[in-house]
């Protein structure tokens, strides 16, 4: 976890080619393809954090049922509704 943190958090998403918002969005998209609600939760908030909009995070995972297929979208959108009502 600790180099997690000193590489992904304090190099990679530093990196200037791309925006932490932009970072997010692939984040995101790539965890909704593959499923990995676990981890999910954690860059849904980064992403808000970093400018993304609720609403686009819905298109995200809409979009993304054509493409990884509805189950992983469906589990990704119960993710997400939880995360927008904690927020809220």
């Amino acid at each position: 976890m600790d180099l997690t943190e000193k590489v992904l958090f304090g190099d990679v998403w530093e990196r200037p080619g791309l925006s932490k918002r932009d970072r997010s969005l692939i984040t995101v998209a790539t965890l909704v393809a593959l499923n990995r609600t676990e981890q999910l939760t954690g860059h849904l908030g980064r992403a808000l954090d970093n400018g993304v909009t609720k609403e686009e995070i819905g298109e995200l995972i809409t979009h993304l049922g054509f493409y990884a297929g509805w189950p992983c979208s469906m589990s990704a959108a119960l993710v997400a509704k939880d995360v927008f009502e904690k927020r809220d």
